[in-house]
């Protein structure tokens, strides 16, 4: 589960020049927190352990505690100790000073009280559940974001970052190569940085809104392929600042163009790595069906995990290429979930509700658990879609922040998935996050603020 003492001393030796470590945890907000160590410090980490406080797990997208978790003055703040993860130590190529970084994870003893709300100690509960009836998930991610300049624009606003030639996007352009040769030395750094990091990025396509991108990453088993996903995004991040840009992965950082999606794909594999949705029937096996319908029947309880933040519901527009309505559909993009067309072996479910700001880990969690339960009561997704989704919709996705919380506090199906200790505190933060959203909006505005800011 943890990484073993050999494989720090192995880089340490291979890398004499880093001297710094970013020991980093995700927390429910899929946000990267933790502390700068010096090299003499590292080798400890993988013996026994780091020392984080309880209150970690508990902050809001903003970093304040919430004192309702349960995980601030009611323990203490005590120290809970978090420990590496295979293969997540590597170096930070854009770093001006020699930099790893490495990643851990509460222990499942020594990490608590705090351990209940790691959210990749959630997800891997959840896919342990799923092998257990023999269904392995295999996963990839597919995140958009927004290259955007370091600074904003005269009026305080975010604006596309310059070209390479000194101009600016200003048009869709979607699946320009033009638009790639002018971004070629960032891109050039990202796969180069993935790389060193093993991260199996693929296809780069210039998105349907100036100066929006997105990156593949291929698929694997369902822990690895979010733990990839969380470290591509750091390190787009990391390597956007180095280039003097910013890279946004708000869920709708503009009111007038396309928003970004994270989009989520799902098989299920049986122990033997058979892909158990396979058919040459583009609609997938029976139990591909199953599937669907767990995870249409779970789409509103599980919504504020696909869709955490205020700006998340401003990406819900017609025509959008983003999901209103509750529905599949055989390779078609207007639907909630689709299945791609392609050779039999690869048929899977794309999920395209998921905002870029999701947290991957707890995206992947609901997805895989909705599948589970599907597959489990065998549930009738209903006929597949045809032609426009969006014009045959006859009911939609909520574009409420409340209603998704709600769904979710009152959703008898996530308390049982999720578990009550970790719902108590990933409630209590986005409650307090919406207080907060509130109190700074104001009351009557908030509706006008989704969609119109």
């Amino acid at each position: 589960m943890f990484a073993a003492e050999a494989e720090a001393r192995d880089f340490l030796a291979q890398h004499p020049d880093v001297e710094l470590f970013e020991l980093f945890i995700v927390d429910a907000n899929g946000v990267p927190r933790g502390k700068l160590l010096h090299r003499e410090e590292l080798l400890a980490v993988y013996r026994s352990g780091r020392p984080l406080p309880s209150a970690i797990m508990n902050l809001t997208l903003n970093g304040d505690d919430v004192e309702e978790s349960g995980l601030v003055w009611d323990v203490g703040d005590v120290d809970c100790r978090a420990y590496p993860l295979p293969g997540s130590l590597v170096r930070l190529p854009w770093r001006r000073m020699p930099t790893g970084a490495v990643q851990v994870q509460m222990h499942p003893e020594q990490g608590l009280p705090a351990g209940v709300a790691d959210p990749r100690s959630v997800l891997a509960a959840i896919i342990e559940g799923a092998a257990a009836d023999g269904l392995n998930p295999i996963m990839a991610c597919e995140l958009e974001f927004y290259l955007l300049d370091a600074k904003p624009d005269a009026d305080g606003k975010p604006r596309p970052a310059q070209d390479l030639d000194g101009g600016r996007p200003d048009r869709t352009q979607v699946y320009g190569l033009r638009e790639l040769e002018q971004i070629e030395p960032f891109l050039a750094d990202v796969y180069a940085a993935c790389r060193g990091q093993h991260i199996p990025v693929r296809t780069a396509i210039s998105e349907y809104a100036p100066g929006q991108v997105e990156i593949t990453l291929d698929h694997g088993p369902a822990l690895t392929a979010m733990d990839q996903a969380v470290r591509y995004k750091r390190l787009v991040k990391g390597i956007a600042h180095a280039h003097r840009m910013r890279a946004c992965f708000m869920a709708k950082p503009f009111a007038s163009i396309a928003g970004s999606g994270m989009h989520m794909h799902l098989s299920f594999a049986d122990r033997n790595g058979v892909n158990l949705f396979a058919a040459e029937d583009k609609g997938g096996t029976p139990l591909l069906r199953q599937a669907v319908g767990g995870m249409l029947a779970c789409l509103l309880d599980s919504l504020l995990f696909f869709c955490p933040n205020a700006n998340s519901y401003r990406r819900f527009q017609a025509n959008s290429y983003a999901p209103l309505s509750p529905v599949w559909g055989i390779d078609n993009r207007t639907v909630s979930l689709r299945v791609p067309g392609g050779p039999a072996p690869t048929r899977h479910v794309e999920h395209r509700v998921c905002g870029a700001d999701a947290n991957p880990y707890l995206a992947a969690a609901a997805i895989i658990a909705a599948a589970h339960r599907g597959v489990r009561e065998r549930v009738d997704p209903g006929p597949p879609v045809v032609g426009n989704g969006y014009a045959q919709a006859t009911t939609v996705l909520p574009t409420d922040w409340l209603r998704a919380l709600d769904a979710l506090e009152n959703s008898a199906w996530a308390q049982s998935a999720f578990g009550a200790s970790f719902l108590k505190v990933y409630l209590a933060i986005k409650r307090a996050e919406y207080r907060q959203f509130m109190s700074e909006v104001g009351a009557q505005d908030w509706r006008w603020y989704l969609n119109q800011a």
